[in-house]
């Protein structure tokens, strides 16, 4: 089971994945200073796991190739503009 899709676009910037994991980590410490072992030892398995998916693991999608697509033209060349017909 995958807790995290690496490939959702939110995690496309290294800035956020590196935040990802600081936070869990830095959640696992104030945790410790807290006395809470099992909260503190269930963050750093979430940072853990985190710092596995998204930055050890992680392989960027290549970017999708979009057609060239050329706007259609509105104005025919022997179409003549509305306040030129009277």
């Amino acid at each position: 089971m995958q807790l995290i899709d690496p490939s959702h676009p939110l995690y496309k910037p290294l800035w956020v994945r590196i935040l990802i994991v600081a936070v869990c980590f830095g959640w696992a410490g104030v945790e410790t200073l807290g006395g809470q072992p099992f909260w503190a030892m269930l963050s750093g398995a979430l940072g853990a796991y985190s710092a596995w998916m998204l930055l050890l693991n992680f392989k960027p999608q290549p970017p999708e190739a979009t057609p060239a697509v050329s706007a259609p033209d509105d104005v025919a060349e022997d179409d003549e503009p509305a306040e030129d017909k009277k």
